[in-house]
């Protein structure tokens, strides 16, 4: 450890944010990043814990400790090879990662966690920046063919590994262009293009094929795979919403979150929408359901559409502000979240169930709503939602934002002509992420429902150590 009493001396100190009345006028990054000495600074708090438990709250076990030692120290290359030895992606997790590590930080029992997301992405930035970064293909190939299907998180990141393991990979991608999710559903805001466009073009050098607007199981014949390559791996997301069938659901102006935030993220980077087809809050009153990050996300968005108000409502109860003990370290805990999009403004009420929408002439109007409770006979029963009698009330509303989650991955086309086994709707697999057809395997939240994009990194990463021991009979890819 660098510096012995960093903890005791130094405070946690996060990178500060634009101002609030200059970035919800654009959709460039809200945050300003840190300079690397203060970078370096903060990774003096990190303590050398005999037993880390950030290692056991990161999905892909990253190289905490070590890592912030060594870029407090000065010695950022070494700190860049740790970082990617465990992390394909560290530019994007280093963004908009939850950080479960931080919550798990051993610091974080009697005072503030360390920085570990924003020091893990000055690192890589460092990286780009001094030109560690550079395209390196396989010096050999096994002469193996495989094939991924969506280019999201889960599937870039075995794509990646599979091509570090001398395999020609293809990356199948439905859309127009690669990203998946990162693309598509993350605002500019959080993730702006040029980061993942940085990555894709760094995995097109080293060797990794991208077809784009092929939708297999539509475009493709799904067998078509099989012949063509040696082993597939399926990650394409869980993209079935969850909808809200109550009494109106037929109105215009109510539309699934996911819609909203792919047309407004086409929007920004300049792709022609038909007028008939625009989504868009500008003088409206919205009233966006599910107090989730997506929610967030088109509260951010509908702020720079130029709503005129905006309400998240939740029909869970408001989360405390602090641990309880219901969940204590080092576990990650439902705790009360104000992201840059709240800060912007809008209203959030919780324990709020919609009953009806309302409208006239075939459009939304208003919202029927009644406030619930919760209750349990015992600690170990499920919460009964309970509706409070009297309570019932109308919020107007010009456009409802469905962000309520998913259910799982589309079944029509690929999943139906492979006649895959599901579980729960999503692609079933063995403890070696193979699905129920040899030569097919899955990751990301296909295979294990909707998560988080760390979640789907790590699947993508053991996929490809799974796929490569069954092509090879054994691997040199991580297990992790």
């Amino acid at each position: 450890m660098g510096k012995i009493n960093g903890f005791l001396e130094i405070k946690r100190e996060v990178s500060k944010q634009r101002p609030i009345e200059e970035r919800i006028k654009d959709y460039k990054d809200v945050t300003i990043r840190r300079k690397d000495d203060k970078s370096r600074e903060q990774a003096a708090r990190c303590m050398d814990c005999g037993t880390p438990f950030c290692h056991w709250g990161c999905p892909i076990g990253n190289y905490i400790p070590e890592w912030n030692d060594f870029m407090f120290n000065n010695q950022w290359e070494k700190a860049y090879e740790l970082l990617s030895a465990t992390n394909n992606f560290p530019e994007i997790t280093g963004r908009i990662c939850p950080a479960p590590c931080e919550h798990s930080c051993v610091l974080s029992i009697n005072d503030d966690a360390i920085t570990i997301r924003e020091n893990e992405l000055a690192i890589i930035e460092h990286a780009f920046k001094s030109v560690l970064i550079k395209a390196n293909p396989p010096v050999k190939r096994t002469g193996k063919k495989i094939a991924v299907v969506g280019s999201g998180p889960a599937g870039l990141a075995a794509a990646d590994q599979l091509n570090k393991a001398g395999h020609s990979v293809t990356v199948f991608e439905r859309n127009k262009k690669t990203g998946g999710i990162l693309r598509y559903g993350i605002p500019d805001f959080k993730l702006e293009k040029e980061i993942l466009d940085r990555r894709l073009d760094l995995m097109e050098k080293e060797g990794i094929k991208f077809k784009v607007n092929k939708f297999i199981g539509m475009d493709i014949p799904a067998k078509e795979l099989l012949k063509n390559f040696d082993a597939v791996c399926l990650a394409c997301g869980s993209g079935v919403p969850r909808d809200l069938k109550i009494p109106g659901r037929e109105l215009k102006g109510i539309h699934f979150a996911m819609d909203f935030l792919i047309q407004a993220n086409k929007r920004v980077w300049g792709e022609k929408i038909p007028e008939e087809e625009i989504i868009d809050a500008k003088n409206k009153a919205v009233i966006i359901i599910g107090g989730g990050d997506t929610g967030a996300d088109c509260v951010g968005v509908a702020k720079r559409q130029g709503a005129k108000r905006i309400t998240q409502i939740e029909i869970l109860e408001k989360p405390p502000e602090c641990r309880t003990s219901n969940e204590p370290w080092p576990y990650y805990p439902s705790i009360l979240k104000n992201s840059s999009s709240h800060e912007e403004g809008c209203e959030r009420h919780w324990s709020l169930l919609t009953k009806r929408f309302i409208g006239k002439n075939g459009k939304i109007e208003k919202l029927q709503c009644v406030e619930v409770e919760f209750s349990q006979n015992t600690e170990k029963s499920c919460p009964v939602m309970k509706e409070i009698s009297g309570s019932e009330f109308e919020i107007n509303a010009d456009l409802v934002i469905l962000a309520v989650g998913f259910l799982h991955p589309e079944h029509k086309g690929l999943v139906r002509d492979l006649n895959l086994e599901l579980t729960n709707g999503n692609v079933k697999t063995d403890e070696n992420f193979m699905t129920s057809k040899k030569g097919i395997f899955s990751a990301g939240d296909m295979h294990r429902g909707q998560s988080l994009i760390v979640w789907a990194i790590s699947e993508g990463r053991k996929a490809a150590h799974q796929i490569d021991k069954y092509l090879m009979g054994k691997s040199n890819l991580p297990v992790l």
